[in-house]
């Protein structure tokens, strides 16, 4: 009888999150046909999963060929998330590696004064950031995104937690070998991170790809947007033409659909394993 308690609620579970996964994906489902038509069947109502009238052509050139540089858009994004992806795995897997297996005076109280700094809403530092920026001379370059994006507070944590369950016995067993913190670090340390590594570096790419609030502040040459700033040019010039909008929506999130669905398991995982471990 428990057992099939357990069956049942496991089937109305599963029917609920699959009722749930069809509402979520809905807008982008009706995002992705609404790029292959014509203004027109745009807001047609019964909706047309499957266009009658295919119109994919002339709103691909519009987004690619047309009054907005969507390309050099592209290439200032990809240019950005890339960068800013890495130095910030750099900065942070150094930095959870030191918190984590390096004993220095005052270590946990450093640590907690950059947590204590997590509840501090970005936006309460807009001014500060932007006086600093001015004085450094960084305003209106991907420099001042870069600088701004390199250091997380959240991925240090995220990559501590996961590196303080690596027993200490196989990292002492490096230094009996004579391997110093560099080689530890770079040949130990790393490959047994690789599921959180990996999944810092995705969610990073994501956040830093999707970010709209930075650059609208710290750039002024619309030859430096990025894709988030960038769709405004379209909102601008396309404010009427839906179809023309949901084509550069799509456009807009296929690099990040790509990493995802090549490396989801990986971001499942190392999500899981960096908040249970330490």
């Amino acid at each position: 009888m428990l057992n099939l308690r357990n069956r049942i609620s496991k089937i109305v579970a599963t029917v609920l999150m699959g009722i749930l996964s069809v509402l979520f994906i809905f807008p982008l489902l009706w995002m992705v046909s609404s790029a292959f038509k014509f203004e027109k069947d745009v807001m047609r109502f019964p909706i047309e999963w499957i266009p009658s009238s295919i119109n994919v052509i002339h709103n691909f050139k519009a987004v690619w060929m047309q009054k907005v540089p969507f390309g050099i858009i592209y290439l200032n994004s990809i240019k950005v998330a890339v960068i800013v992806t890495l130095l910030s795995l750099l900065i942070s897997t150094m930095a959870a590696y030191s918190f984590t297996k390096l004993k220095f005076r005052g270590r946990n109280f450093v640590f907690a004064v950059l947590l204590a700094m997590m509840i501090i809403p970005d936006q309460a530092t807009l001014i500060p950031r932007f006086m600093l920026i001015r004085w450094m001379g960084l305003y209106d370059t991907h420099a001042a995104l870069i600088f701004m994006g390199m250091f997380s507070i959240y991925f240090t944590f995220l990559l501590r937690q996961f590196m303080a369950g690596v027993s200490d016995d196989i990292l002492e067993a490096a230094r009996i070998d004579g391997a110093g913190h560099l080689r530890t670090f770079t040949s130990i340390m790393i490959p047994l991170c690789r599921p959180v590594v990996a999944t810092v570096a995705i969610i990073k790419f994501i956040w830093s790809w999707n970010d709209y609030q930075n650059p609208l502040i710290f750039l002024q040459s619309k030859s430096l947007y990025t894709v988030p700033l960038g769709m405004t040019l379209f909102r601008d010039d396309y404010t009427t033409n839906d179809a023309i909008m949901m084509m550069a929506a799509v456009s807009a999130i296929i690099p990040l659909l790509i990493v995802f669905i090549v490396l989801q398991k990986q971001v499942i995982s190392g999500i899981a394993l960096g908040g249970v471990k330490g």
